[in-house]
């Protein structure tokens, strides 16, 4: 990150500190209300000041120290409501201030739309928007049941520059509160919901390179299912043109670089003190080249055994076949236990959850299985390069604690 940057960002904290002020209530929220004068909508307009932090340590045998201590994010945000209209903006001071993802916007910008609701049906978005391929991908960062999100994270898209319609709450009668900013399904409702989303070339997803403003699109579209926290569904499907670049050469001189394809479903249901979910991936021409596919599976379990401490247990697992390539079986299994420090109560519900989460300290063991480890397998080729960072090779210790507010 440039000086410029880590100037201005200190700057902006600054001022936001001052110009804010803490709310009186149990759930403190930091934020500021202007007069209804100020407003062009006739309304009062609300502004929302949040942020967390992930600071942990990693152990594995193949590092040359013992530990490597890590910030998994680091961010700050705005929110703005006024009437219908709405924005947003995240930045998280882990990333890099360069476009690297080849979006149009710095990597360092998570989030930063505008977005009008017409009803709970209709919301438009436009800007970088959390693009809405993957179950577990759309759950925020700060409300995972283990540390890392997993391998599987890589095939999403990620966020992208675009416009997205939305809604949420349909056929069975204004159950939930959604505010039409969300991408996750943390807000418990009744009936069906649906994304559509036309965006520019997704450079942010691990299965998508070489990507610059204007090259190619992408087109995504999801639908949901929802009975309060009983049963969450979904479905999803994106494209993502040109997955390697528009540069012919360096692939199929008779197709060029392939668009890179993914189909994702979930399933999430909450029983009071537990948790399952059930996602699938089935991902075609990773980085655009013709035959590079990945499924994967991941199933995930967690349990309260008192009110502050949590046991979470994630499998993933993943196919990978690559032309030129033996196919390559690979999991990744964590184990681990969530201690929630002073959490706000003892409310076990899946929104609750929402407010548990400001203080809590997370520890995991993560199992590397099948050809993972392997010297003489393909998971190079086929799991490691996509998805750096994100797969582990080798049994791994994590521990992280998160601060929210």
């Amino acid at each position: 990150m440039s000086k410029g940057m880590i100037k201005l960002s200190v700057v902006t904290v600054a001022l936001l500190m001052v110009i804010t002020k803490p709310i009186e209530a149990k759930n403190v929220v930091t934020e500021f209300v202007v007069p209804a004068k100020e407003s062009i909508t006739g309304r009062e307009s609300k502004h929302v000041f949040f942020g967390f932090s992930q600071i942990g340590v990693a152990s594995g045998n193949s590092q040359n120290g013992d530990y490597t201590f890590q910030v998994d994010r680091l961010r700050l945000g705005w929110k703005y409501f006024s009437g219908s209209l709405s924005g947003k903006v995240f930045l998280d001071f882990a990333k890099d201030a360069s476009d690297n993802g080849g979006i149009g916007v710095a990597d360092l910008v998570k989030d930063a739309f505008i977005a009008y609701k017409f009803n709970d049906a209709v919301v438009i978005k436009i800007g970088v928007i959390k693009t809405p391929v993957g179950m577990s991908f759309t759950i925020p960062g700060w409300n995972l049941d283990v540390i890392k999100r997993g391998f599987d994270k890589k095939l999403a898209f990620e966020r992208a520059f675009g416009v997205m319609i939305s809604g949420r709450d349909m056929g069975f009668g204004n159950h939930g509160k959604v505010d039409g900013l969300e991408m996750g399904h943390e807000r418990p409702w009744k009936g069906f919901g649906y994304d559509i989303m036309i965006a520019g070339q997704t450079g942010r997803s691990g299965a998508v390179t070489n990507a610059k403003p204007g090259d190619a699109n992408a087109y995504i579209g999801r639908i949901m299912f929802d009975w309060t926290e009983l049963i969450h569904t979904e479905a999803s499907y994106g494209i993502s043109q040109s997955a390697g670049g528009i540069d012919d050469s360096k692939y199929n001189p008779n197709t060029g670089p392939e668009d890179y394809r993914v189909f994702n479903i979930g399933i999430d249901s909450h029983f009071d003190r537990s948790n399952i979910k059930a996602e699938y991936y089935d991902s075609e021409n990773i980085r655009g080249v013709d035959g590079w596919n990945v499924k994967t599976l991941a199933l995930t379990g967690t349990y309260y055994l008192t009110d502050t401490l949590e046991v979470a247990i994630k499998y993933i697992g993943g196919e990978g076949e690559k032309v030129g390539f033996d196919e390559t079986e690979v999991s990744n299994t964590y184990l681990g236990l969530n201690y929630y420090i002073n959490p706000e109560n003892n409310k076990m519900d899946r929104r609750s959850k929402r407010n548990r989460n400001r203080h809590r300290i997370q520890l995991n063991y993560v199992l590397a299985g099948g050809d993972a480890g392997d010297v003489n397998s393909d998971v190079a080729a086929e799991f490691e390069k996509y998805a750096s960072g994100a797969f582990f090779n080798e049994d791994t210790f994590l521990l992280q604690y998160q601060f929210k507010f």
